[in-house]
């Protein structure tokens, strides 16, 4: 049975995918501004654990606001970098990707620490739920979701050499140093002393 992760390059997806092995990655470029980056480090980890990298590009970015898109925050928003059903388009994006390949089993980054509604369990058994009864009957996972960034980077085992290949940022293909993605990324950093 073959197994695929969403893999945005981010510390999370990467600890992750470096842990567990998928056959298959998925990395989707849905129009935000950090695409490049999340792509150029996916494609790198992916070739360095020998993992299928596939790429689905679909322009979301009208749908979005805030740090991700460029496009002013809406009101209300928990964050500046929270976009409106994200995790369910990605898993969906990803789904019918996996369904082409034969993936049964998708894996997802979530981390106790990640703080929107659709990063927590709860959502994750409704969306697996929601999976497991459509065509294909796609198991999703998210195996670190009881364990921290830094848990999960301790984890996995993954070395510097290949953790630092990860991208963070929000808001551009390289480190911008100031958005919640690059904060976060030196906080744990800082946790790991590495």
């Amino acid at each position: 049975m073959k197994t695929g992760i969403l893999l945005s390059g981010g510390m999370d997806s990467v600890a992750l995918a470096f842990w567990k092995r998928p056959q298959i990655a998925f990395t989707v470029n849905y129009g935000q501004l950090g695409a490049e980056g999340e792509l150029r480090a996916s494609r790198i980890i992916s070739q360095e654990l020998n993992i299928q990298h596939e790429i689905i590009s679909v322009d979301c970015r009208q749908l979005g606001s805030g740090d991700l898109t460029g496009i002013p925050q809406l009101q209300n928003t928990p964050t500046s970098d929270w976009w409106a059903f994200r995790n369910q388009l990605l898993l969906t994006l990803a789904g019918m990707k996996c369904l082409a390949l034969g993936v049964r089993t998708l894996m997802f980054g979530s981390v106790k620490t990640d703080s929107f509604i659709d990063s927590s369990p709860d959502f994750f058994d409704k969306i697996g739920a929601l999976f497991a009864i459509q065509e294909g009957n796609i198991e999703i996972i998210a195996p670190a979701i009881n364990l921290t960034t830094t848990e999960l980077i301790k984890t996995s085992g993954i070395p510097n050499s290949v953790l630092a290949w990860s991208h963070s940022c929000n808001i551009s293909d390289y480190a911008c140093g100031h958005c919640r993605g690059c904060i976060k990324y030196l906080a744990v950093m800082n946790e790991l002393k590495r």
